[in-house]
């Protein structure tokens, strides 16, 4: 290149850098609509057995399931809660499968040998990893198994499945409300309260003038 034409590119003007393209923010998803569906519930008062060695589960498992109008027995070992079951006669059973003396599987046997629960659904529940992989490679005679720690979301998935496939009692659906024509909820048989009027003072035992 010659010193000339050297010279006159340094005293060029410079060209001006591109202006970018402006940069648009996505626009945001549109939330995906869930689509809430009413829960299956078991029968009010159902019994439920929850055998588990630990007060925590217990109280707390028992405390969701009487808040849903069920009736609920603990035991703290296999033994104990046998021996309930023959009187309490469960219609599901909660049983831990690690448990102090006799584990939850000769529990599972023994419950199936007995009259009161021989058909009765029972759900394993366990937060070994062992004992849950023990669970999926046994599994003889149990309905399904949940793992701790678990919520409420699980307990009463749980129960619906079991509703659903016919192993427990669906609880009926409340009667609609139906309302008179002053807008008020009806009586339970249909009939309305008879109206009453009030007695002015002074009206009662007046006798009309002769």
């Amino acid at each position: 290149m010659s010193r000339l034409e050297f010279f006159r590119r340094m005293l060029r003007p410079a060209q001006p850098a591109p202006t970018p393209a402006p940069v648009t923010a996505a626009e945001p998803a549109a939330p995906v609509e869930r689509r809430a569906t009413p829960r299956v519930n078991a029968r009010e008062g159902l019994r439920v057995l929850i055998i588990d060695d630990s007060t925590t589960i217990i109280a707390v498992l028992g405390k969701m399931l009487r808040q849903n109008g069920y009736e609920v027995a603990g035991a703290g070992d296999a033994e104990s809660g046998i021996g309930i079951a023959r009187t309490f006669r469960p219609d599901l059973v909660y049983l831990d499968i690690v448990l102090p003396g006799m584990n939850g599987f000769d529990a599972l046997r023994a419950l199936r040998r007995e009259d009161a629960t021989r058909d009765t659904p029972i759900v394993m529940i366990s937060g070994n990893v062992q004992a849950t992989e023990q669970f999926y490679v046994k599994r003889i005679g149990a309905d399904d198994f949940i793992k701790k720690p678990f919520g409420r979301g699980e307990v009463f998935a749980c129960i619906q499945q079991l509703v659903e496939a016919g192993r427990l009692p669906a609880r009926a659906a409340p009667p609609p409300e139906l309302l008179n024509d002053d807008g008020n909820v009806a009586p339970a048989d249909g009939h309305s309260p008879e109206p009453t009027c009030a007695q002015a003072p002074g009206d009662a035992g007046t006798e009309p003038a002769g």
